[in-house]
């Protein structure tokens, strides 16, 4: 409602962004073989965002969900990507910023973010999710170091404007 988007899809994308959540990763991956899902070596590295992109086929084909848009932000939950969707960029704060969500000490700021300033809200939360990733030694999807280097790029530049 914040950014006057559309409450039904997403709603939609919300109610089925972890629809394939409850595979394990060897599954997952096997899934995404036999249906035609192609994986990356990242994705492969870090399967933990596997289940998004199984969960958009999931989506299109189980669940008759045929809205690319809706498709795309549940895909793009996990990584991000650069120049996200108004619905991308609330299906992974949403999912970011959850209530079971384990406490960070940067999570209620960008809870607040989330309302104030859409995308200052997405570079801050990459940017804490991938600090996280690297101090856990988990590989760092391209996709997501792509998504945050837009958005730091894209705030940097409106600082520099006097946006801010």
């Amino acid at each position: 409602m914040r950014y006057d988007y559309d409450l039904d899809k997403a709603e939609l994308a919300g109610l089925l962004h972890d629809c394939a959540k409850r595979y394990k990763n060897d599954i997952l991956i096997e899934k995404c073989r036999q249906h035609g899902v192609e994986l990356t070596e990242d994705e492969l590295l870090a399967p933990v965002v596997i289940h998004a992109k199984y969960g958009a086929w999931m989506a299109k084909h189980k669940y008759g969900i045929q809205d690319e848009e809706i498709l795309s932000a549940i895909r793009f939950h996990t990584t991000g990507c650069p120049d996200m969707t108004t619905l991308e960029k609330i299906v992974w704060l949403a999912d970011y910023i959850e209530p079971r969500r384990a406490y960070m000490e940067q999570l209620p700021r960008i809870r607040k973010l989330a309302f104030q300033d859409l995308d200052l809200a997405i570079c801050e939360s990459l940017a804490c999710s991938l600090a996280y990733l690297q101090r856990k030694g988990d590989h760092v999807d391209l996709m997501s170091q792509s998504a945050l280097d837009y958005y730091q790029k894209l705030i940097q530049n409106r600082t520099i404007k006097g946006e801010e």
